[in-house]
């Protein structure tokens, strides 16, 4: 028998009673989630309209429904995921869903006060990220594009250039030697 966070306690067949003890969802966590794999099917949908609030989708697996209640179990005892990473997991959603592909990860968007470094043949560049642009040299710009190209002489990917984007093909002793301190979000420059 399991005893819920609501003070429900749950047998095999997953049927719910009152239980007047309070449990501590941390202490609680293994017997909990040992209890899913020997409910039956029609406990493990009542646990997950429970933990949900919402009916489990048509024809789910059993597994399934056992791996997602666990999750949800575990969410509420242990916390879930950060902001940050639900918004990223959200638009990996979204880009798969319309265009398959979720292999090329955005850019990180930089937050005011984050600085960049870079080493160009034998000199250190230092960018600050700024609310209106980018500080370099006393002087703020607009793209980090600009800054790349007046660093180099020629026209390179900002981003790329300061290691905030994959696929850069510095060699020698010129390479990216990209070093970040400050806050770092994500998004282009």
């Amino acid at each position: 028998m399991t005893i819920l966070d609501d003070g429900l306690s749950i047998g095999p067949t997953g049927g719910a009673s009152t239980s007047p003890a309070h449990v501590d969802l941390c202490a609680d966590l293994p017997t909990r989630l040992a209890a899913l794999s020997t409910m039956e099917r029609d406990g493990l949908a009542a646990e997950w309209r429970r933990q949900f609030r919402a009916a489990p989708p048509d024809r789910v697996r059993r597994d399934l429904l056992e791996l997602g209640i666990a999750w949800k179990l575990q969410e509420k005892a242990i916390g879930g995921l950060k902001k940050a990473i639900t918004a990223e997991l959200r638009d990996l959603a979204e880009a798969l869903a319309t265009t398959g592909d979720i292999r090329r990860a955005k850019a990180p968007r930089l937050k005011p006060g984050a600085r960049l470094v870079r080493e160009w043949g034998g000199v250190t560049h230092e960018v600050t990220v700024t609310d209106g642009g980018f500080l370099w040299k006393g002087r703020t710009w607009t793209s980090l594009s600009a800054i790349a190209g007046r660093i180099t002489g020629a026209h390179w990917s900002g981003p790329r250039f300061f290691g905030l984007a994959a696929g850069g093909k510095a060699t020698g002793h010129n390479k990216a030697k990209p070093r970040m301190t400050g806050e770092q979000d994500t998004g282009d420059a």
